[in-house]
């Protein structure tokens, strides 16, 4: 119980409910009937109706928050008050909303004092009148209290030392996507449940102290009597969801606003001497926040928006509307310190979250099972307007290795989800922010956007978001706008349905006979012996498939579909022609072609490299490992896809063939073969002439980026002139402080730390200390897991886990680097099986960072002795059934592992062998 009203009468109430909640204890509850209800004040609180449910009731909806909150930094905790407008369809006996981690110090409804109840189960607090309330509106006051230091989610105390007095300075900070808004505030914390918000903030008077929200500040007052504290008050919202909101207190700087098409101020604040380290982020914005505007064809829907990096930020970043919080890594870029990858990172990062503006935050998805509406298009249109803001970085063929390939590696497993799942308990929303949802979401969109053409696309998406503006929607809702401008011939929702409501994707079999090529699909599966029909599909695993092709002998684009109804379709090609399917790789789908077809290709680009666009070639390197690795296609022949790699002048096909040789290093790890893998990568490396030392800054983004892979994939392997170079520059770093170029800077700082002794790990320890830009030090930090010396290494994880050297958030970090390194496996294992308990206490079971490090880190393990080890530490620390996800992954990944090594590893060693 967390308040019962002043006065004796409401104390005898209160004991008189107590009392009828013991009696009745043991009675089954009721189902919850939203709609009216003619029970008692007493016998609601004996039969508790809310057990009954995970959600809140669609009847009664907030219309207006008035919001006041004042965090006092330096004790860590904040009060506030929120009085919520509150229409209720129907009559009610009772209101349920979320409170978690609060302690609420009065309740009133229309001003008169009510019973509240927490119900810790579903974060609920429950209001129960004194008699059944009509249908009507309502104003639900609440007064409450809560702690800044628990946890970087809900409204937490984010702290950083200044770089001159190194004094430790303390702001407070919003995090509230997906359900943490509760820790803030009492509300309807769920999306369809938008509501306005008038938020007023009270922050230190002095100091150089600003508050932000979501709104432009309409005025400001010094508290009466003076306490040293002003409450700043801001403008109402439009109606949104409670996760979007955001309150700031700090003491930050700003750069002069830019001015957007529009007419609003675009805005960037950092902490003191990172506020220049913030120009490109603002640079971005605006042709990005313009483009959006055009693209879509609606305007921007605040009078402001405001971009701000957040130290020890739990998120990459987060779309709040008006003022996007990021972590500061994720978006500071320095020209002097920033790569070609930071650069990169920081343009996609910023196009991504202003693309909610739009996707999440004017349309937002009615539940979480639909949260690919949000992020799927988000992650799909951070690549069109990066596009925009770089018109020379071929972001298109980027986009296969940032979205399409890694999601696919993931949903060829069995236990993939589709991308509307079902999410029917509060546990599984967390679980929701997963590739699936960004990359696969994204891959399917630009999927859909081949099929109708750009411009339909285009037309179409602009449609739904007018449609839908500051409401909810399903993703039927998006196909039903889409298909009012398609094409007769494509049924939008009958295609799209096969892609986001199964799990997993096609292998489509393109089977040769003379000058017959027959196309047959089935689902791919990176073990395709398991049994798929123990997760059942309703559409049995076929797909609509959108199959694209060229030809030797006509550059046209044909286009054609295999329908999930059709068990093969057969096409004319003449027998000596050399057929490219799945056009640049933009079907969500993996082409297995006859042996002889797979020759004709490999022979082309060993040719001529150019005969097929980069894309293309990347498509072919990346689809053939993954059959290699699945048992569809001979590992030679996958092996022979890279033979013409030293011809190879573009950056992402050289990504993709890194990626997939790292995994062959992964699966080889310590066996007898990875010495002849190590020896035929030193062999394609050596026959490369051009001269990568040269720091010539005329090289373009691709350039840059080739010139890194090559030099990152030569430490990795070995190749002696490229270890030699590494452990010189790391070297004139410590000793003279001259920095690598920017670009191989990472590479330099671990591989030299991999070749360094125990005096040169503490300085680069002290160096790691004192680097302020974010980004030099997560490059510092990362060098720091290099070494090879296991006492060094326990030394950094004892170091790390004081938060005044190494934030919670990088303590996770550290641990998985450490995990890469070629000693890190099994020290990374012991220390796990260790020091479970207390991490999970530190953590919590919920933090997905921890979550996520025992697939990481079984991901390497390849006998059935390790997954002895792995079943005695699930036993050990068991977790719900609809948790244990990830420990399936991991269980599975290791079998697969195993399989492997006895079909492939003797045949690829013996290629390797042949080939040299």
């Amino acid at each position: 119980m967390l308040y019962i009203g002043s006065n004796m009468t409401s104390v005898i109430k209160c004991v008189i409910v107590l009392f009828f909640a013991a009696v009745t204890a043991g009675m089954d509850t009721i189902p919850e009937d939203e709609k009216h209800s003619e029970i008692t004040n007493s016998s609601i609180m004996a039969i508790k109706p809310w057990e009954s449910t995970h959600r809140l009731s669609p009847y009664v909806r907030p219309q207006q928050y008035f919001i006041n909150l004042y965090p006092n930094l330096q004790q860590g905790s904040f009060v506030g008050s929120v009085n919520i407008t509150i229409i209720l369809d129907t009559a009610q006996s009772y209101i349920k909303l979320h409170s978690k981690e609060l302690n609420i110090t009065e309740t009133k409804l229309n001003s008169s004092s009510v019973t509240a109840f927490s119900y810790p189960e579903n974060d609920f607090l429950v209001v129960v009148p004194n008699e059944e309330l009509s249908a009507g509106e309502y104003k639900l006051q609440i007064s409450f209290e809560g702690s800044l230091l628990e946890k970087p989610l809900g409204f937490y105390r984010s702290s950083y030392n200044d770089t001159k007095s190194h004094k430790q300075h303390y702001i407070a900070s919003s995090k509230f996507e997906p359900t943490y808004a509760r820790l803030a505030f009492p509300c309807f914390d769920e999306p369809q449940l938008k509501s306005k918000f008038k938020i007023s903030l009270t922050r230190p008077s002095g100091n150089n102290y600003i508050a932000l929200s979501n709104m432009n500040q309409e005025s400001e007052e010094i508290n009466v009597p003076t306490n040293g504290l002003t409450t700043v008050h801001f403008a109402n919202t439009v109606p949104m969801s409670t996760y979007l909101a955001c309150f700031i207190v700090c003491d930050f700087q700003s750069l002069e606003p830019v001015k957007a098409d529009q007419g609003f101020p675009l805005t960037v604040y950092a902490k003191s001497g990172q506020t220049e380290n913030m120009k490109y982020a603002q640079q971005v914005g605006i042709k990005a926040i313009n483009y959006y505007v055009n693209y879509f064809g609606i305007q921007y829907q605040l009078p402001k928006l405001d971009l701000i990096p957040i130290p020890d930020f739990i998120s990459g970043a987060m779309e709040n509307w008006g003022l996007v919080t990021f972590r500061e890594t994720r978006v500071l870029y320095n020209e002097s310190n920033s790569s070609i990858d930071d650069q990169e990172a920081i343009a996609f990062i910023i196009a991504h979250e202003l693309a909610h503006m739009w996707f999440g935050n004017l349309v937002t998805m009615k539940w979480w099972n639909d949260l690919w509406l949000n992020e799927g298009f988000a992650t799909y249109m951070k690549f069109k307007a990066s596009q925009v803001v770089h018109p020379d970085w071929d972001v298109d063929t980027s986009f296969l290795i940032h979205s399409l390939h890694s999601v696919q590696d993931e949903d060829s497993k069995l236990h993939s989800q589709a991308i509307v799942p079902d999410v029917t308990k509060l546990q599984r929303i967390s679980t929701m922010f997963n590739s699936i949802s960004y990359s696969k979401g994204s891959s399917v969109l630009r999927m859909l956007e081949g099929i109708l053409g750009k411009e339909v696309f285009r037309i179409g998406v602009s449609a739904y978001l007018k449609r839908f503006a500051f409401n909810n929607a399903e993703t039927d809702d998006l196909w039903t706008e889409l298909q009012t401008v398609a094409p007769n011939t494509v049924n939008v929702k009958k295609v799209m349905d096969t892609w986001t409501r199964q799990a997993g994707f096609p292998v489509v079999s393109a089977i040769r006979n003379g000058t017959k090529l027959t196309l047959k699909q089935q689902r791919f599966l990176s073990d395709p012996n398991t049994n798929s029909s123990i997760d059942p599909s309703p559409y049995d695993y076929k797909w609509e498939i959108p199959i694209t092709y060229t030809t030797s002998t006509n550059n046209t684009l044909h286009e054609i579909w295999l329908s999930k109804d059709e068990d093969s379709f057969t096409i004319d090609i003449p027998d000596s022609e050399w057929i490219k399917l799945n056009h640049r790789q933009v079907g969500y789908y993996i082409i297995n072609y006859s042996e002889r077809d797979w020759c004709l290709l490999n022979n082309l680009l060993e040719k001529n490299v150019d005969a097929l666009s980069a894309a293309d070639r990347s498509n072919l390197l990346y689809d053939a490992f993954s059959l290699a690795k699945a048992n569809y296609l001979p590992y030679a022949i996958a092996l022979n896809t890279t033979k013409y790699l030293s011809l190879e002048h573009h950056y992402v096909p050289w990504e993709v063939a890194y990626t997939n040789l790292q995994t062959l290093s992964e699966h080889l790890y310590q066996r007898p073969a990875h010495k002849n893998l190590e020896r035929y990568i030193q062999h394609l490396l050596e026959s490369i002439t051009e001269d990568f030392w040269n720091d010539s800054s005329d090289r373009n983004l691709l350039q840059r980026k080739l010139r890194a892979v090559i030099f990152k994939l030569g430490c990795s392997y070995g190749l002696p002139r490229c270890h030699t170079k590494a452990y010189e520059l790391f070297k004139r770093f410590l000793d003279d402080k001259i920095q690598p170029h920017k670009d191989i800077r990472y590479t330099v700082y671990y591989y030299g730390m991999s070749m360094g002794n125990d005096s040169e790990w503490n300085r680069l320890w002290d160096i790691f200390l004192n680097e302020q830009d974010p980004e030099e030090k997560e490059k510092l930090r990362d060098a720091l897991t290099a070494s090879k010396e296991t006492l060094i290494l326990t030394r950094l994880l004892q170091l790390a886990r004081n938060e005044s050297h190494v934030s919670s958030r990088d303590y996770f970090k550290i641990i998985s680097q450490i995990n890469l390194n070629s000693i890190g496996n099994q020290f990374v294992w012991d220390f796990l099986r260790d020091n479970w308990k207390s991490l999970v206490d530190r953590y919590s079971r919920d933090n997905w960072q921890l979550r996520r490090l025992i697939p990481l880190v079984c991901s390497r393990f390849n006998t059935q002795a390790r997954i002895g080890e792995m079943n005695i530490f699930f036993d050990k620390h068991p977790v719900p059934v609809d948790e244990d996800d990830e420990r399936k992954i991991a269980l599975e990944s290791v079998s697969d592992n195993i399989k492997w090594l006895e079909k492939h590893e003797a045949v690829i060693s013996n290629w390797f062998i042949n080939v040299i």
